[in-house]
């Protein structure tokens, strides 16, 4: 049961850039550093791993490795999502989802479809995934969030949905989710900021931006949150907070690129139209990792 396997720290890892080709000798670092360092699974190509700006092949070869050098050590997660329902339901069939757990979908953007089509875009979605799908809301990229009796009706309704990444920020609706979901379908955070107070709350973990370059300190702070240790959960949140502000104070991954850049993981590249962080961001980071 997904609830089980992936409940924790999950991590929606970033893609290295090198020249602006996939630095796979990067790739490798990062997700041995964020293994080691206690995350329970692993996420490719989510939308931190700038996937709008990756074409097929080099999706399909950032899937490839992701799995040969995992090695079975965790979980991997694949994300596959888009505004094309149609489009979506042909790339589940294109990549290889041989060895992952399931696959992770954000919500159609730009269009901002109804309830209505939000709920048959993710009923298309299972039909066609060999796989247990994950629901992501993140209104505040795509433009429409998707409302909790959405979520709820797609749990009780569809089979092979099996779980949610929810980020639309809004507690009311994830209290609603978790008053109303079967209890065995599995609900994460989307954003890192409120990942305690939503497991406080009864949330099951979270797929992280943080957890690239804090991992062993965000994981222990999700534990200790899951064992309902909240004294000790609070003082690694809390001693994070400053982080999770400079991840997100430009754009959605310069600001992590960034970190792992001090870090010596990866070089501070993104594609356009993302540009890198800047130079007085990453003294605020370097000041912040000293």
């Amino acid at each position: 049961m997904l609830k089980n396997t992936l409940r924790g720290t999950g991590v929606a890892l970033v893609t290295p850039f090198k020249n602006q080709e996939i630095d796979f000798p990067a790739l490798g670092k990062l997700i041995d550093f964020v293994i080691e360092n206690g995350v329970n699974y692993v996420v490719t190509l989510g939308t931190t791993g700038e996937t709008p700006t990756l074409n097929v092949s080099e999706k399909k070869d950032i899937i490839a490795f992701t799995y040969q050098h995992v090695n079975n050590r965790v979980p991997v997660i694949v994300g596959i999502g888009g505004n094309d329902t149609k489009a979506v339901c042909s790339d589940l069939e294109k990549f290889d989802l041989s060895q992952a757990a399931a696959v992770l979908s954000a919500s159609p953007y730009y269009n901002k479809p109804t309830q209505e089509g939000l709920f048959l875009h993710y009923k298309a979605l299972a039909a066609a995934s060999s796989l247990p799908l994950l629901l992501y809301n993140v209104p505040g990229r795509t433009g429409r969030n998707m409302s909790a009796s959405t979520t709820v009706k797609l749990a009780n309704e569809v089979a092979n949905i099996a779980g949610i990444k929810e980020a639309s920020d809004d507690m009311n609706q994830c209290m609603e989710l978790l008053r109303d979901c079967p209890r065995d379908f599995l609900i994460v955070s989307g954003d890192d900021a409120l990942t305690l107070p939503q497991i406080a709350c009864g949330f099951d973990g979270v797929i992280s931006v943080a957890a690239n370059c804090f991992p062993a300190q965000f994981s222990k702070m999700v534990q200790h949150a899951l064992k309902n240790e909240l004294a000790e959960a609070r003082k690694l949140h809390y001693g994070l907070l400053e982080g999770y502000n400079l991840l997100f104070k430009e754009n959605n991954p310069a600001g992590v690129k960034g970190f792992l850049h001090a870090l010596g993981i990866l070089e501070n590249e993104l594609r356009l139209p993302l540009t890198p962080a800047t130079e007085q961001l990453l003294v605020s980071i370097r000041k912040f990792l000293s």
